[in-house]
């Protein structure tokens, strides 16, 4: 089912006649990655995106309608302007559309529409987009990992791969940099001028045209003895993981299925409960997570799609993102550059070669 598809479906199951989005991420799926943030800390875009069976349009005041035009959007996109100091975004919507309608933000007299499932699964030319921003990321990172040493502060870490990510035209909402002493204390390590030590982890959530990967990376230079162990347990979880989005996917589950896998994964392997201290990851594509998986979870586990499972134990992660279909478990995340260990899956017949720690 194409994108237009989905909409033409929306909008007669909902009786509406246009749909309208300026969050970023949703405005970026309808426009084909076109990006509407000037503001980062900002939850909706400058411009909307919207779309009444016969095509997408685009509302933008006069500051930011021409760079629109040039540089983000392709060329049968019609754009309406309004002044910027006449009327709001919302305002502006509300009168360019039909009626009724509905937004993902919030316009008087419209409904409310929340994009999630619309985005999923992910189309051909949405799939290539994820591989190559997956690819890119993985390099930049490796890249990076590959020349921190022990004495860097996580604060130094994170400023350089911030600066390769981003020189890639990648945006970096999640730079977590954890060193020897902070990756024992805390799942989200975000950095600090603590010195790298022992070993590091370092895990990215990024975005570009619209798109998320995740990836983490663990380097070591005097390793405590037991980190290896518990990387490889931590990709048998992940593995199992993997497995059973496959598995639930083809029969219909819910991610709420998937999560009694990792659940029995992590006992297996001698850790029972320990996913209580960290979520788990899920589906992604147009956000860092589409959904995040938790106990009885009913989210659908939409095949094929992008996910990225990221269990923990204490003290080490493993993280990538996939790209799960009917009959494959794409690895998305990867250089073909970095050790590996093959690893199987807890209750079901598959092994995978995951990333392991890099010894320095």
């Amino acid at each position: 089912m194409t994108l237009t598809d989905r909409l033409d479906q929306y909008l007669r199951t909902a009786g509406l006649e246009a749909v309208w989005f300026a969050r970023p991420n949703s405005f970026a799926w309808l426009t084909g990655g076109g990006d509407n943030v000037v503001d980062r800390e900002g939850d909706i875009g400058v411009a909307a995106a919207g779309y009444d069976g016969d095509g997408v349009r685009v509302v933008a005041n006069n500051i930011e309608a021409p760079r629109l035009r040039d540089e983000e959007l392709d060329g049968d996109v019609t754009v309406a302007t309004f002044d910027w100091h006449a009327e709001s975004l919302a305002e502006a919507v509300a009168d360019a559309s039909p009626a009724p309608a509905a937004a993902d933000f919030d316009v008087p007299g419209f409904e409310s529409v929340d994009a999630t499932q619309l985005r999923q699964p992910l189309t051909e030319t949405q799939m290539k987009q994820c591989r190559d921003l997956a690819r890119d990321t993985a390099e930049a990172v490796e890249a990076v990992a590959r020349k921190v040493e022990p004495s860097h502060t996580e604060l130094d870490v994170t400023a350089v791969l911030r600066q390769k990510l981003e020189g890639r035209g990648i945006a970096t909402p999640v730079v977590l940099v954890g060193s020897a002493e902070r990756a024992q204390s805390y799942r989200h390590y975000t950095s600090t001028d603590t010195e790298l030590g022992d070993y590091a982890l370092i895990s990215v959530t990024v975005q570009r045209d619209g798109l998320h990967v995740s990836t983490t990376r663990a380097v070591a230079f005097d390793p405590p003895e037991w980190l290896m162990e518990r990387t490889h347990k931590a990709a048998r979880v992940e593995t199992t993981a993997l497995a059973a989005t496959q598995v639930v996917g083809q029969g219909g589950g819910t991610a709420g299925d998937v999560f009694d896998a990792i659940q029995d994964a992590y006992a297996a392997v001698g850790w029972e409960g320990e996913w209580q201290n960290h979520h788990q990851g899920g589906a992604t594509g147009f956000a860092g997570r589409e959904w995040i998986a938790t106990p009885g979870h009913e989210g659908e586990v939409a095949l094929p799609h992008g996910y990225a499972w990221n269990p923990t134990i204490d003290g080490t992660k493993s993280e990538d993102t996939y790209l799960v279909s009917d009959d494959d478990i794409e690895l998305l995340s990867g250089t073909g550059d970095w050790p590996t260990e093959t690893v199987s899956a807890v209750g079901y017949d598959l092994e995978l070669p995951r990333h392991t720690v890099l010894e320095l």
